[in-house]
């Protein structure tokens, strides 16, 4: 069938919104961002028990469109935390839909992106599909020490939207992602920062905890010596620090404002304080990217700089300072995530991609 002719549904839970939308091939033809309050939310435990609630959403929106535009083919759900995967298209399997509703790898919020998925998949009679989840992982054996036995390295990463513009920027260069080596650097509310070997992660810092720079809202890598004292200091619980690190760190905690923008206004006024922390977490992201760079041995056909903060082109100017003598720079700014999604259910649904099956 022509892929322009293919109408896919998908699903795209957040921490208190889901993004819902309708792609007819490779074109968004609906959207909508339906906001959950937090209130309602706060009353589960596992983001899986809010399945009840993030479908009625879904329900109320899909009754106000046309019937002409629900004769869907397929539907596409946000990848999970799972175990380590190759990169690719997966089908909705048991012990996939077993692992997201126990919450066994992360309690995320994405865990309802394959339960929403397969719900509606059986409700219209199509497949079902995630791409390019979280943990999506071709790091070597090398690359999964720390230095403490203890404690594995683990690929975290907004892959899915890592890989959409690794495809898109080789297309554009007429060549084949299989073919390049690109730096991807995801910088929204998280930083990750991916080597993007031949279409392949093989090295990535864990953008929620511990690794990398730090963001708008997350902590990056932190000295081990003060941390340990931090956590034996009596002042939180271990809960309760988890969330400072991981939600309410970085420029939040320096500045009060995890919004880049109005850091940017704070720095148009001649706030000096938000100019440093603004400068600092650039420093941080370059130098991860030229950690990365050490990573492929030098060997980088470009620089990609995506997610919500490439919009700014303060920010992107500050860290092509310091990398602009590594590789090329190209910027897609914003999160791809639900156009690539939508392709990666046309690609296994025209077969262009075979589905891959998750036991």
């Amino acid at each position: 069938m022509d892929q322009n002719k293919l109408l896919i549904l998908v699903v795209n839970p957040g921490s208190t919104s889901t993004k819902v939308a309708i792609f007819r091939g490779p074109n968004e033809i609906h959207k909508k961002t339906i906001e959950h309050p937090s209130a309602e939310l706060a009353k589960f435990d596992l983001t899986a028990q809010q399945f009840d609630l993030r479908r009625q959403g879904i329900e109320q929106w899909l009754g106000t469109l046309p019937t002409i535009d629900l004769g869907f083919h397929a539907i596409a759900g946000r990848g999970a935390p799972l175990k380590p995967l190759e990169g690719g298209t997966y089908g909705i399997s048991p012990q996939l839909l077993d692992d997201v509703r126990t919450s066994r790898y992360s309690n995320h919020a994405s865990n309802l992106g394959p339960i929403l998925a397969d719900y509606f998949a059986k409700k219209f009679d199509i497949p079902a599909y995630i791409t390019d989840p979280i943990t999506v992982d071709n790091f070597s054996d090398l690359a999964r020490i720390s230095g403490v036995p203890e404690i594995v390295r683990k690929c975290r990463s907004h892959a899915l939207n890592i890989k959409a513009v690794g495809r898109a920027e080789a297309t554009r260069m007429d060549q084949k992602l299989e073919d390049l080596n690109f730096i991807v650097a995801h910088m929204g509310g998280g930083v990750s920062i991916a080597a993007l070997a031949q279409g392949k992660i093989i090295d990535a810092n864990d953008a929620l905890l511990g690794m990398g720079p730090f963001s708008p809202d997350r902590a990056g890598a932190l000295p081990i010596g003060p941390l340990v004292e931090l956590c034996y200091s009596g002042k939180y619980e271990k809960k309760e620090l988890i969330a400072i690190l991981s939600a309410k760190s970085g420029m939040m905690a320096y500045l009060g404002q995890a919004d880049l923008r109005k850091v940017e206004e704070m720095i148009d006024g001649g706030d000096d304080k938000a100019l440093l922390i603004f400068n600092a977490m650039c420093y941080q992201i370059a130098k991860e990217i030229g950690a990365t760079a050490a990573v492929l041995k030098g060997k980088v056909d470009k620089i990609i700089m995506t997610g919500g903060m490439a919009n700014s082109t303060r920010l992107t100017a500050a860290i092509s300072e310091y990398v602009a003598f590594i590789a090329p720079i190209s910027v897609i700014a914003g999160e791809h995530e639900m156009s690539a999604l939508a392709e990666g259910a046309i690609r296994a649904l025209t077969g262009v991609e075979a589905v891959k099956t998750y036991v």
